[in-house]
């Protein structure tokens, strides 16, 4: 019997893909986005980062996390997304 949800928590090709975005709205655009897009089971996780040496509110950086356990997801369509947000790819 074939699982609806093809990942598995023990895969040595684990890999967690980073969406590094402007704001929060478009962190929050993109994780929700990238949920319907690629068929997450959830929403991805959002994370403010702030910039090295820096203080300042405004001064941060907005990660969406994407876990993939297996590796399975497109990094091409994964890099686009992040673009339509005017944001990068980044795999951790």
């Amino acid at each position: 019997m074939t699982s609806a949800y093809p990942y598995s928590d023990t895969s040595s090709d684990s890999v967690r893909h980073l969406l590094v975005l402007p704001d929060r709205d478009a962190a929050e655009e993109a994780a929700e986005e990238a949920g319907q897009r690629f068929g997450l089971p959830e929403e991805p996780q959002i994370v403010r980062e702030a910039l090295a040496g820096e203080d300042d509110a405004e001064d941060a950086q907005w990660l969406v996390v994407l876990e993939d356990p297996d590796g399975e997801l497109d990094t091409t369509a994964l890099r686009e997304l992040a673009e339509e947000y005017e944001g990068w790819l980044e795999a951790e």
